[in-house]
């Protein structure tokens, strides 16, 4: 058993602790507490001038875009950088190609120092199961459909079960937990029928979460009222339109609640455009709304309203998207953004929505998401300014890799 003495600790279940500790035996929590105490321990470690927090989790990116840092360049309107997107991938003919291997290894390694401890992966190829499961990040790799012309939805997600069930059926040690689910990719991509399958089959298997892209951008909320804009001209360029398919005057996020498919388990990501009945529906669903404004400001997907987020309460978790749309892979970094938009939102529920509620969303919430004893020992130790008295609002405002380490890793 070690226990760990730091200047604060941050079990995020319960206020911070000054001069806290937290003991740890075969990578597990046993106890935590502030100030000495007399109960034995193998080893003590006083790590000084640092915070321990639980690993960050990175509730939504795409590691398999990490070839794209610096590739595809900011835009105005979001349809023109999904174009951008698209068309660069392109120019990609082999998907499991060297430099994208290399490049989820690369984002992995980026997201690891960083402090990131799970992710929540969209994937349209798989190749991230195996690079994560190789790696120290655990998490939910999301096999993500797009099908918005689909005369036979039933089969179109009975075939991604198959290819998600052999991913799963591998063997995968109990330390290190790489889980694989569906994600419908966005109401203007993906059918109605889809939608319901995706449900269904996420339901009737118990496969977990299921996430979506939802109400991103102004061309979305256009597109599911009216079946006009820039979506539309979009499908018909790619050949996906489908000529039976009827707007709904409505948001997106009623759209889908119509269609059934928002509950406890679904990841619902962006939400730009939604508004305060949006939010409220959301919360009375029990979804978690993954934000990710630096990639909304890069998109031209717009500014989120954050304060509406976490006003409405519905549960709030936090992801960079990809490397695509995001400098880096930093949740420290997203959640200073976030505290940039909204400064009045108390810097303890952005730290909550980079840790526990992130957890909760993606499965993990049992072990991971708070120091409580019980859970895995996946903890950081991040170096702070000597004498700080506000630690969490210190965390919110930028903390850079080099002042992060995992307790693990401490000699």
């Amino acid at each position: 058993m070690i226990r760990y003495h730091a200047a604060w600790v941050l079990p995020i279940a319960q206020p911070p602790l000054r001069h806290g500790w937290v003991e740890i035996e075969n990578g597990r929590i046993v106890a935590v507490g502030a100030h000495p105490v007399e109960t034995p321990a193998h080893q003590v470690v006083d790590l000084g001038d640092v915070a321990i927090l639980p690993g960050l989790v990175n509730a939504h990116t795409h590691l398999e875009l990490s070839y794209l840092v610096g590739r595809v360049p900011a835009a105005i309107e979001f349809v023109d950088w999904i174009r951008a997107v698209v068309s660069t991938r392109r120019t990609q003919p082999d998907p499991r190609g060297f430099e994208i291997v290399a490049a989820v290894t690369e984002g992995i390694a980026q997201a690891v120092g960083a402090g990131t401890a799970l992710v929540g992966d969209i994937s349209n190829t798989m190749i991230t199961v195996d690079a994560l499961r190789a790696s120290a990040l655990n998490g939910v790799v999301f096999h993500e459909l797009i099908r918005f012309h689909a005369p036979q939805p039933d089969q179109v997600v009975a075939d991604a079960c198959a290819a998600i069930d052999a991913y799963a059926s591998s063997s995968h040690g109990a330390d290190h937990d790489v889980r694989v689910g569906l994600a419908a990719h966005a109401p203007y991509s993906v059918a109605p029928s889809v939608f319901r399958a995706i449900h269904a089959a996420a339901r009737a298997g118990g496969r977990g979460p299921v996430s979506v892209h939802l109400a991103e951008s102004p061309a979305e909320s256009e597109f599911i009222a009216r079946g006009s804009g820039p979506w539309r001209s979009f499908l018909h360029d790619v050949g996906a339109w489908d000529p039976a398919w009827q707007p709904s005057g409505t948001t997106p996020v009623e759209y889908l609640d119509a269609l059934g498919v928002l509950d406890e388990q679904s990841v619902v990501v962006h939400g730009v455009q939604m508004t305060a009945h949006d939010l409220a529906t959301l919360a009375r669903r029990g979804a978690t709304l993954v934000a990710c404004p630096r990639s909304n400001a890069h998109t031209g997907a717009g500014i989120p309203p954050v304060d509406a987020f976490y006003a409405s309460g519905v549960r709030v978790a936090v992801g960079t998207d990809s490397l695509a749309s995001t400098a880096d892979l930093s949740v420290f970094a997203e959640i200073a953004a976030l505290r940039r938009i909204a400064p009045t939102v108390p810097a303890a529920r952005l730290l909550e929505s980079a840790t526990k509620h992130g957890a909760d969303a993606l499965g993990f919430g049992g072990d991971y998401g708070t120091i409580e004893p019980g859970k895995r020992g996946r903890l950081l130790a991040v170096s702070i300014t000597p004498g700080i008295a506000d630690v969490e609002e210190y965390l919110v405002g930028g903390i850079e890799p080099d002042a992060i380490r995992w307790l693990e890793d401490t000699p």
